[in-house]
């Protein structure tokens, strides 16, 4: 499964796989967008795990897309 990460830097929201140096793409906007536009952009990668990442730095939640590729079947 592939893994990205949604980070807060420099003022934007940045999507990077995991491992990867560069950013996959630069969203500016407001976090509740930079999400959805970061589900979107996994989606379109042919699904995987969404890391989402507070902005101060520490880890958020995660999310896997499509949900049925989520190896933990459980309500949360």
């Amino acid at each position: 499964m592939k893994n990205f990460h949604l980070v807060h830097d420099d003022g934007v929201y940045k999507i990077k796989k995991e491992n990867a140096q560069r950013a996959s793409k630069v969203i500016d906007s407001t976090k509740v967008d930079a999400i959805k536009q970061a589900a979107d952009f996994v989606k379109s990668q042919g699904g995987g795990s969404l890391k989402i990442h507070k902005n101060s730095g520490g880890f958020q939640e995660e999310r896997t897309y499509p949900r049925s590729k989520d190896p933990k079947q459980s309500k949360g």
